[in-house]
């Protein structure tokens, strides 16, 4: 990877270490989302090569991640980062719609496996699905329906999975502290299912019908969305 990286179109920088690319990450754009994925997946030690045209950029993450200075707008810099090689790609460029979808649709040429694409409204996603984008994220519009749910209601934590299943944290209702789940019926009534319970000061314990609820715990629940909110709504 060293010889071809010489060439005009792509910089090395110095770097903690060498990714490996048959495992690692290829992270497109140092942004805020691409760079917090990068530095996450660095600290959990996994091996990640972050691409990014922005001299300002470079200079900042230089040293800090495996990091090349190259236009991933151009299919022969992803050549010669060996970019077709790595298993999984994100490309966190959102905001220039035409570098975003140049990018991803370079990625889906060269045959990467898995690519993650950040967009920035449902028409944007909506082309880089078409274009051949495996997964699609739309960071700003998930972040604001998240807060959403949390500041309407009793809910400490909210993660949609898909087709409206849902996990929340939430304080349990009055009407089922002090009494096991078999005894409140929670699933037979409401539809959600408790999935485990943390009590203050104990480890976090899954459910089970003989688990009892008291006023202080936190339960996790499943479900679908509208199930879920009309369980959290109750005092």
């Amino acid at each position: 990877m060293a010889d071809n990286l010489r060439d005009p179109l792509t910089r090395t920088q110095n770097a903690p270490r060498t990714p490996k690319k048959d495992s690692g990450v290829l992270v497109i754009g140092l942004g805020r989302f691409g760079s917090a994925i990068a530095a996450t997946l660095d600290r959990l030690g996994q091996d990640v090569l972050a691409v990014e045209r922005s001299p300002e950029l470079v200079a900042q993450w230089a040293g800090r991640i495996a990091l090349v200075e190259a236009d991933a707008t151009n299919p022969e810099a992803l050549e010669q980062l060996g970019a077709r090689d790595f298993p999984v790609a994100v490309v966190g460029v959102g905001s220039y719609l035409e570098a975003s979808v140049l990018i991803t649709g370079n990625l889906v040429d060269i045959g990467v496996p898995q690519i993650w694409a950040k967009a920035v409204s449902a028409e944007h996603a909506r082309i880089l699905q078409r274009i051949g984008a495996h997964h699609v994220v739309l960071p700003e519009a998930d972040a604001g329906s998240r807060v959403a749910h949390l500041v309407s209601g009793k809910l400490l934590d909210y993660i949609e999975v898909e087709d409206g299943f849902t996990v929340v944290k939430m304080r349990p209702p009055k009407e089922t502290q002090g009494f096991t789940l078999a005894q409140s019926k929670i699933r037979e009534r409401y539809g959600v299912t408790v999935v485990g319970v943390k009590s203050p000061g104990m480890d976090f314990q899954y459910a089970s019908p003989d688990t009892r609820i008291s006023q202080n715990d936190i339960i996790i629940v499943s479900g679908h969305a509208d199930l879920l909110e009309r369980f959290a709504a109750r005092p």
